[in-house]
């Protein structure tokens, strides 16, 4: 059942990435798109306006042919036919010629009207009264044939002949006029224009066809021309995210001598050059911490018969018996000090350089936080100077050590900067715990707060020279990242700063990860690859007297 569901998912999933894909290519900010609907707006309105201006050509080719034949026929009978009709003819004469004059070859109604002999307005028309009537014709064209045009060098005839195209009843005709030169009736010709008509639809409808085909023809251009251009941006897009994501080996193939070509040399190159400058950072960034380890590798030695002589000395100085001279007493303060501070430096940059090189571990175990956190205050003589909200039975997986070390950072820290009393309060929810840290102090400056957990961060310029080494909140900051969590800083709404610690209840992911990517090692050894001891006091992560603080206020 289980695995029927997991096959249907995986198909419903492979269904969504693949609309995704289609509607990715589809979305109008899609360059292929773009391209796709600019060649076939090209290609339309190519094809529209030839189109357009072929269907207008023919269109005034075939009317203009039919209709001067019409025209041309018309005139004839005009002259041959009603020019010997006397000039008062009767009824019966002009229906027997207009029926003479419609039989030629165009095939056109006719319509004649004239005055008889008693002077009354008669009408003969082809196809009888119901045929060709006055009512066809125009006024504006009746009202050019009647008008008597002047005689003169150019104008021989006063009267001419005129034509017009109308629509009657949906179907288009050619109606025409003239009079009869000398005295006699007037001749009117209806014509239809509906064979020429559909010749023209039938050719609309052919360019029509051809736009269309002409417009699939560019749309498949264009994808053609689309995928053409958009496979190398395709392929710089790829090497541009493989780039971004660490591969600096990552070159196009190049070919061609085009614009893309030269692209994808471009992009060669400057990959190239980012490989060399990175491969030269890192060579310099591990040279550094090289340098670090070594040195704190190498000062250790020394470091701890000075610190067996400090000891000594310290002891002298708080006996009883004042075996040092009073003197040089401050001197000797002043060096077991200075010692002590040394010793803190050293271990805090040989822990700093794990970070960086990748090589701090998780040790975990089943923590009570409370009781954690009472175990740091209680080793640093710090129960009189910290309130404790924290409920017991508040349990995480975690690592116990690195856990005390931000402790102590984050509390020495606001004992030594703040204002007290310091409180420390705990809440949990199903995926974390959150552990606050505020003090009642004047709080961090708003310019500092950016700043307060870079290394060697001094808030004052005119103190650079403190106990703290200017690490201890980086390195807090580290433990927590190297759990998961986070740490961060605010200046309370009441005054006082507040240091706020979210670390997940289970730390087991991060720490398995750990131990796969470094072949399952789990156990924590410095650079100089022996095991950590914890100091006394607080763990020579944490320093001694408080822990590593940092000055930042």
């Amino acid at each position: 059942m289980t695995e029927e569901r997991t096959e249907e998912q995986g198909r419903l999933g492979g269904w969504a990435a693949g609309r995704r894909r289609v509607w990715s290519r589809l979305r109008f900010t899609s360059l292929r798109l773009r391209l796709v609907v600019v060649f076939a707006l090209v290609a339309l309105t190519a094809a529209v306006s030839a189109s357009g201006i072929a269907y207008w050509l023919n269109r005034e080719a075939v009317l203009t042919r039919a209709q001067d034949a019409v025209l041309r026929d018309f005139w004839q009978e005009m002259h041959n036919r009603a020019g010997a009709l006397p000039e008062h003819p009767s009824q019966d004469v002009l229906q027997h010629t207009a029926d003479q004059m419609a039989g030629s070859g165009q095939r056109f109604g006719v319509l004649l009207v004239g005055q008889d002999t008693d002077g009354r307005t008669v009408h003969g028309a082809s196809g009888g009264p119901d045929g060709f009537t006055l009512r066809d014709v125009p006024a504006s064209l009746r009202a050019a044939v009647d008008r008597r045009q002047p005689l003169s060098e150019t104008n021989k005839a006063p009267y001419h002949l005129y034509w017009q195209r109308i629509d009657l009843d949906g179907t288009p005709y050619l109606v025409a006029g003239s009079k009869v030169i000398g005295g006699g009736p007037t001749g009117y010709m209806l014509k239809s224009l509906e064979p020429e008509a559909k010749d023209l639809n039938s050719l609309a409808w052919s360019l029509g066809v051809a736009t269309a085909l002409a417009l699939i023809g560019a749309a498949l251009l264009a994808q053609a021309a689309a995928t053409t251009v958009l496979r190398p941006v395709h392929r710089l897009g790829v090497a541009a995210r493989r780039l971004g994501e660490g591969r600096l080996d990552t070159r196009l193939r190049v070919s061609g001598t085009d614009e893309l070509a030269d692209l994808a040399r471009t992009f060669n190159n400057a990959a190239a050059a980012l490989e060399k400058r990175v491969a030269d950072m890192a060579a310099r960034d591990e040279a550094s911490r090289r340098f670090v380890a070594d040195m704190s590798h190498e000062l250790r030695t020394p470091l701890t018969a000075i610190t067996a002589v400090t000891e000594v000395l310290e002891e002298e100085l708080d006996s009883e018996g004042g075996g040092i001279d009073p003197m040089i007493e401050p001197a000797v303060r002043l060096v077991v000090s200075e010692t002590r501070r040394l010793n803190d430096l050293v271990e805090n940059l040989m822990e700093v350089t794990r970070f960086d090189a990748g090589t701090a571990r998780l040790v975990l175990d089943d923590v009570d936080i409370a009781d954690q956190i009472t175990a740091c205050i209680d080793a640093r003589a710090w129960l009189d100077a910290v309130e404790l909200d924290a409920e017991r039975g508040i349990h995480a997986r975690l690592d116990p050590r690195r856990l005390d070390v931000i402790l102590a950072n984050l509390i020495g820290n606001a004992l030594k900067h703040g204002g007290s009393p310091v409180r420390v309060s705990v809440r949990e929810s199903e995926e974390e715990v959150v552990i606050q840290v505020r003090d009642h102090g004047p709080g961090i400056p708003e310019d500092v707060l950016p700043h307060v957990f870079d290394r060697f961060y001094k808030a004052s310029a005119s103190r650079p020279r403190s106990e703290g080494s200017g690490l201890g909140l980086s390195i807090a900051l580290n433990n927590a990242h190297i759990h998961g969590g986070d740490i961060t800083a605010a200046n309370h709404s009441e005054g006082g700063a507040v240091f706020t610690l979210r670390l997940p209840r289970d730390a087991s992911p991060l720490a398995a990860a750990q131990a796969e990517d470094k072949g399952g090692g789990s156990g924590r050894r410095d650079g100089d690859g022996t095991a950590r001891q914890a100091g006394r006091e607080g763990d020579g992560d944490g320093g001694s007297d408080g822990g590593v603080q940092e000055e930042v206020r």
